[in-house]
């Protein structure tokens, strides 16, 4: 197979990068390793789009990502996926359906007739020095080899950067954000579960772990009624050993299979001890935990801790983040650091160009920044507005031979605005 633009990963950055790219013009292939797209969406549950919005101390939900971003929070919104922002605490964020968001992922990219998607596809091989000439692509054992003028790694670990041979970093283990687990309840009393019942169950799950009658896992949990009927989900922070790598297979199963035995233990707890629950029934596991970071590429440029804090900016923008640092190293829970002024993060177009392959970009929450600015940068809605740059800077760079200039990128985007 031969393309214009390859791109490594379905969740929100590979899905705005493969639309973007198609919408240029280019040929575009998007692998995705999962049998649905969403990437974090639906493979690990995750229910809200956080870094939608700009940060505010009113309560009134703007926009601050146009083109795509800005389409795909409408989409689902039309589409009953999700019945628009909410604000919680002094952030909004936009809760929606999982399995919602996959169709409407489905929709958007079929509406491009230049775009391929491969689902239940494995990256296993890049050839070329000092670029990528070929991909070399597994599904069940049958292969396939991918020629591609320029690649996109959206793959949330940086895969297609270390399989082609480039520079990539890691936090050490005590400092790597905690992985989530997530699963929803159905069958809860939504009704009697409100902010007093919210306390009440907070003292409880205390409790029960202080008495060694639930893991200390439980005692994190967070609870979000959806609005949809009687489902509620659940998220856990797992803990992490000393030497914790997401990258490791072993570990990922091992953080899962707790995950899983976690959650048995405390639906059970819930249904014996808490009124809301007591018919409460587990409707779905992930189908991977919810890992917030991993490795990040070294890129040509690289987003630094006090660009988030004091949102320098840069002539080169091309995207923007609008979450504070959500930093969860430890078992005690996030900790927050809001930037001055709540302004927003300048995402430089060199921060998406891997140093050192001539014709690879990235998105997600593997670009290149420093791990406390990554904290900040790696929800959905900044993902998907790295994932709409690369993909214009990719699609132009496979047109004319040559990475593309700052300013024709944000050109691009300004032409996807609503």
């Amino acid at each position: 197979m031969k393309c214009d633009v390859l791109i490594l990963g379905g969740g929100g950055a590979g899905i705005a990068a493969a639309v973007a790219a198609a919408r240029q013009g280019a040929h575009t292939v998007l692998v995705e390793r999962n049998g649905t797209l969403g990437g974090m969406v639906s493979a690990a549950l995750v229910h809200s789009v956080c870094g939608l919005y700009l940060l505010r101390e009113e309560s009134d939900a703007i926009l601050a990502h146009p083109g795509l971003p800005t389409e795909i929070a409408g989409r689902l919104i039309k589409e009953g996926a999700s019945s628009g922002p909410v604000r919680m605490g002094r952030l909004d964020v936009l809760p929606h359906s999982p399995p919602g968001f996959a169709a409407m992922a489905d929709g958007l990219t079929a509406e491009c007739k230049t775009l391929e998607v491969l689902l239940h596809s494995e990256l296993i091989a890049v050839h070329g020095l000092e670029c990528v000439d070929e991909a070399e692509v597994i599904c069940r054992g049958s292969r396939m080899n991918i020629e591609a003028g320029v690649v996109v790694d959206a793959s949330g670990d940086a895969a297609f950067a270390m399989l082609g041979g480039a520079k990539c970093e890691q936090a050490d283990s005590l400092h790597l954000q905690r992985p989530a687990f997530v699963f929803p309840l159905h069958s809860v009393d939504v009704l009697r579960f409100d902010d007093e019942a919210r306390i009440r169950l907070a003292a409880l799950l205390a409790d029960a772990v202080h008495d060694n009658k639930l893991a200390a896992g439980a005692l994190g949990a967070q609870f979000r009624a959806t609005g949809r009927g009687s489902e509620v989900y659940v998220t856990v922070d797992l803990a992490c050993g000393e030497d914790y790598d997401p990258t490791v297979p072993e570990q990922l199963g091992q953080l899962e299979r707790t995950g899983r035995l976690l959650a048995y233990q405390l639906t059970h707890f819930l249904r014996k001890n808490a009124d809301a629950f007591a018919h409460a029934e587990i409707a779905a596991f992930p189908a991977r935990v919810g890992v917030r970071e991993s490795r990040r590429v070294c890129g040509e440029a690289t987003v630094t801790s006090e660009d988030v804090l004091l949102g320098n900016e840069h002539p080169d923008s091309v995207a923007l983040g609008t979450w504070p640092m959500e930093l969860r190293e430890k078992a005690t829970g996030p900790r927050w650091r809001f930037p001055e002024n709540l302004r927003p993060t300048h995402i430089p177009l060199g921060a998406l160009k891997v140093a050192g392959l001539d014709n690879m970009w990235t998105a997600g929450r593997c670009i290149s920044c420093e791990h406390e600015a990554q904290a900040a940068l790696r929800v959905i809605g900044t993902c998907m507005a790295t994932g709409q740059a690369a993909g214009v800077a990719a699609a132009l760079h496979a047109a004319a031979d040559k990475a593309p200039l700052a300013q024709e990128v944000r050109d691009c985007i300004e032409r996807l605005r609503l």
